[in-house]
């Protein structure tokens, strides 16, 4: 029944928990203060899910002019500055190892990219971007700075890295949990 004060939310326990949810409803900015773990873990990862989704809309029309896709882009960022074999570019952006080899293979086929011999690892090839991956890249560079400088004009840079730690935080302690867990 709803509340007098048109309020149509289950009734709970005051903390988000409605009777046999097990947690409570996601919470949202401004609503964490007395919320309890599962409200709170709830909102988190629809703000992050909500915030992959923006990230990968901007990415992609960045990326477009350039001839790249955001996951192209992502690829080949991450191997900028160091060759890594597709396994360490899978661990580092968090994805399979097999999409990561697709989209090596991909950019590898488009000349963006080229595969060199590991000498850590016979079977394990380097991937490495060419002229052409890093001239790609760069035609990003000025609308990724705008949109950096954008953020940072809104939120300020010492709250934009705030939000830097605690997202780095977040996926440490998630890292370790998972690796905490028992196989099933």
């Amino acid at each position: 029944m709803p509340a007098a004060d048109g309020d149509t939310r289950p009734a709970g326990d005051g903390n988000g928990r409605t009777a046999g949810s097990g947690y409570g409803r996601p919470v949202g900015a401004g609503e964490a203060q007395g919320a309890d773990s599962g409200a709170l873990l709830s909102g988190t990862a629809l703000a992050v899910f909500r915030l992959n989704g923006q990230f990968l809309d901007v990415a992609e029309r960045m990326a477009r002019p350039a001839g790249l896709t955001a996951a192209w882009w992502q690829v080949l960022g991450a191997v900028l500055y160091e060759p890594l074999p597709v396994a360490g570019i899978a661990r580092a952006m968090g994805i399979t190892r097999q999409s990561v080899q697709r989209i090596a293979d991909l950019l590898v086929g488009e000349g963006l990219a080229e595969y060199r011999p590991n000498p850590a690892h016979a079977r394990a090839k380097l991937l490495v971007p060419t002229e052409a991956g890093r001239t790609a890249v760069a035609r990003i560079n000025p609308a990724h700075r705008a949109l950096a400088d954008a953020l940072s004009a809104r939120l300020g840079l010492a709250r934009l890295a705030e939000v830097l730690d605690a997202l780095t935080e977040l996926s440490a302690a998630m890292h370790d949990l998972e690796q905490d867990r028992p196989e099933a």
